[in-house]
């Protein structure tokens, strides 16, 4: 739908910009290993589902020379790198990797990594896992993977919790997947520990700091706020939460947007408040996208809501160290410009 014909005189509209908002340092290595597997091994390379939630990201890369599978039954016996996603994934695919002697790049978040080894920390010392999360949702497939069967039981709500019953209450230990809500995830591991008291958290927090930080500078900024956009994919889990979030928190609507088409215009009134912030898994081109498109029709007056500094880094595998990155590679990287021109306008 085409934006209306502006008046010469545009009506003021503030516009609440949250900080910290996008990519994490998880999302940032995930998509630096492509980046550097095409500079060292050229394409094609092949990606195991997509490598973080975001369409553009995976449309840009794509046009680069990345591509994106379900299984490594898809990929050829052609010598070609495979990227395994910054979600994880089950034991059994690197194994097969290694069957069938493919090179293989596992660009797994390592706060995810992390949480793979809370939970098989908990088996080691003869506790029953509770995994807290989303059914499907590709990082609890590849947490559950890690462990035997029988050894591990997904929780996704309190009615879960109300309707468990271990075989041993005293030997139970939980981990959480790592883009939950922080307060769902409060309720439910509240519910678990008056049910279960003698349950074992893990050594430290599963739900990584990216997710708190995002969630907590939402709900800074979502109150008295007219609408509330956070710049993420449906499948993304970190950004759907956001949304969650701020409609809590006091937005009055709250609202998922891909790209600056998806702006629900009819929510958008002259002299109001625009709240905006991005999911972990959102380049912040897209959000300049969207301040562009504010703009065009109003006077925006800026509000910045920090609430966290970042400055985290999580370095790639040694085989791609050596390999140079441009800062042009690094600003696709960084998602500060677009992934492709042949996407630009899409």
């Amino acid at each position: 739908m085409g934006i209306p014909a502006l008046s010469n005189t545009k009506q003021t509209l503030t516009l609440r910009l949250c900080e910290p908002r996008g990519f994490c340092a998880g999302v940032d290595r995930a998509i630096q290993i492509v980046v550097l597997a095409l500079k060292k091994y050229g394409a094609p390379v092949y990606v195991r589902h997509e490598i973080v939630h975001n369409r553009y990201v995976v449309e840009g890369l794509r046009t680069l020379g990345a591509v994106f599978v379900k299984e490594l039954s898809d990929v050829p016996d052609d010598g070609q790198p495979v990227v395994f996603s910054a979600h994880g994934v089950p034991k059994s695919v690197p194994a097969e990797a290694a069957r069938r002697d493919l090179l293989y790049l596992d660009a797994t978040c390592p706060l995810v990594s992390k949480v793979h080894k809370q939970a098989m920390l908990h088996v080691k010392r003869g506790r029953h896992v509770l995994l807290i999360g989303h059914r499907g949702h590709p990082e609890v497939i590849g947490t559950m993977g890690q462990l035997e069967a029988g050894t591990v039981t997904l929780i996704e709500t309190e009615e879960d919790v109300s309707r468990y019953d271990p075989a041993d209450p005293k030997a139970l230990g939980f981990v959480t997947q790592t883009t939950l809500s922080v307060d769902d995830t409060a309720g439910i591991v509240a519910a678990l520990t008056a049910k279960f008291p003698a349950m074992t958290a893990p050594s430290s927090e599963s739900i990584c700091y990216a997710t708190t930080n995002r969630q907590d500078a939402v709900k800074a900024a979502a109150p008295g706020a007219d609408l509330f956009l956070i710049v993420g994919a449906p499948n993304s889990s970190n950004s759907m939460r956001l949304v969650e979030v701020a409609k809590r928190a006091g937005a009055g609507a709250g609202h998922l947007a891909q790209r600056a088409t998806d702006i629900p215009w009819d929510l958008v009134s002259p002299g109001g408040t625009v709240a905006l912030s991005a999911g972990a898994s959102a380049p912040e081109i897209v959000v300049d996208e969207i301040i562009d498109a504010l703009r065009a029709r109003f006077d925006v007056r800026i509000e910045l809501v920090r609430t966290a500094e970042e400055n985290e880094n999580f370095p790639v595998m040694r085989v791609l160290r050596e390999t140079p990155l441009s800062s042009a590679d690094m600003a696709f990287v960084n998602g500060d410009r677009p992934l492709a021109a042949a996407f630009r306008g899409a």
